[in-house]
């Protein structure tokens, strides 16, 4: 929680769709067993109250990390508008908590300030990002493919577009120590790492290509104090679930 992955949105999905499944907006087989999930309709209401959630704990969101926790996949952003995309590859990530919160107004300030001492040289750091966002979309939406040499050739590529986008991030001034200290780490694993968020702390991605074992890095970042778990990047939305456990 706080550590700029979208916690707040998730739980404002999950409020949202479990206070609307005990009303007649929603139509839910009460009796069914396992996860259900809603129709797009209904995924429509369930992130409207998200967001309205969302509202009130950030005062003005972006709407995008409530969108992906209700619609799942991925979701491209700019601005101000986003599309929701249908991911055929679906990576695996190993997230870093540096645990060094983060002043995101202040971040964001800085790069702003940066942004008018060079102006020239930082819209072409901001038309890089845009670029990388876009070839970055272009893979991911490619056609899936079984062939070992195409994945791993799709891998290799993310994780270069991952490398450059720190880089440019770097430029920005939104790294930390912890965060340099976390690409060090993975880069002796020869895995690419970003920082994810508003930077300046928070956590890590890195890139975990098909059949790697990770116990080995986990264990060094730990012993740095970190904290580190794994996760899929464009699985499913919000599901719901009847059944008691007892």
């Amino acid at each position: 929680m706080g550590s700029g992955l979208g916690s707040s949105a998730s739980f404002c999905v999950a409020l949202a769709a479990a206070l609307l499944a005990c009303t007649d907006f929603v139509s839910l087989d009460l009796k069914q067993q396992g996860w259900q999930s809603f129709q797009e309709k209904q995924l429509d209401l369930v992130n409207k109250w998200a967001f309205e959630g969302e509202k009130i704990i950030h005062g003005k969101p972006s709407g995008i990390d409530n969108s992906v926790s209700a619609y799942g996949n991925i979701i491209s952003f700019k601005s101000g508008s986003m599309t929701h995309m249908k991911a055929n590859t679906l990576l695996k990530m190993l997230i870093t908590n540096t645990k060094v919160g983060r002043n995101t107004k202040a971040l964001v300030a800085g790069v702003s300030e940066r942004m008018l001492r060079h102006p020239d040289a930082m819209a072409f750091v901001f038309s890089a990002v845009d670029s990388i966002s876009q070839e970055l979309t272009l893979i991911l939406q490619s056609p899936a493919s079984d062939d070992v040499l195409s994945v791993t050739q799709k891998e290799e590529k993310i994780a270069e577009l991952m490398e450059m986008n720190q880089g440019l991030l770097q430029s920005m001034g939104v790294s930390h120590v912890t965060i340099e200290t976390v690409l060090r780490t993975t880069l002796k694993y020869k895995l690419a790492s970003k920082l994810t968020g508003a930077g300046g702390g928070g956590c890590v991605l890195t890139l975990l290509p098909t059949c790697f074992v990770v116990e080995k890095v986990i264990a060094e970042l730990e012993s740095c104090g970190f904290q580190c778990f794994t996760a899929e990047i464009g699985g499913k939305g919000v599901e719901i679930n009847f059944e008691v456990s007892s």
